[in-house]
């Protein structure tokens, strides 16, 4: 009886480990899903720049979902564009180029030569960067391409 109790304890507490786990799991995107979300913000660009931009800069036509967000900037002077991390705010408007991650690496270096690839071409990009539910930070990986004369992005973090 008291074998049995405890076996009975150690697999509901192990239960919920692994369910709160999957909890966890939920409130994040994918690399499948950040990969999607840029295939549909290239989409977006070549159909209306401005709109997209709009968009983008709200979270609103499906541009933001849990944690995945796109980011987008100029090609030529690296000036970002708004996005819905409340933890970037003070980046729009700034050169991308100067952009450190949570650990001081230049990540806006790397993000802004991954989008001096040819259209197209994505690349992906690994940094620490801040969760929007929490400003936390947090292993990240963006997927960049070049769209016209912009460079966008979709992270998931991981």
């Amino acid at each position: 009886m008291m074998k049995t109790l405890v076996v009975t304890a150690a697999v509901l507490g192990l239960l919920g480990a692994v369910t709160s786990g999957f909890a966890e799991d939920a409130d994040r995107g994918t690399a499948a899903e950040a990969r999607a979300m840029l295939d549909r913000v290239v989409i977006a660009v070549k159909a209306d720049k401005a709109k997209a931009l709009a968009s983008i800069a709200t979270g609103g036509d499906g541009f933001l979902d849990r944690d995945l967000y796109p980011f987008c900037f100029n090609n030529t002077d690296g000036i970002i564009h708004p996005y819905p991390n409340p933890s970037s705010k003070s980046l729009f408007g700034q050169d991308e180029r100067t952009v450190k991650d949570a650990v001081g690496k230049n990540v806006g270096q790397e993000l802004y030569d991954a989008a001096q690839k040819p259209e197209g071409q994505v690349s992906e990009v690994s940094y620490v960067y801040f969760r929007p539910s929490d400003g936390s930070p947090a292993p990240k990986v963006s997927f960049v391409t070049r769209i016209g004369d912009l460079g966008c992005g979709v992270g998931y973090y991981e």
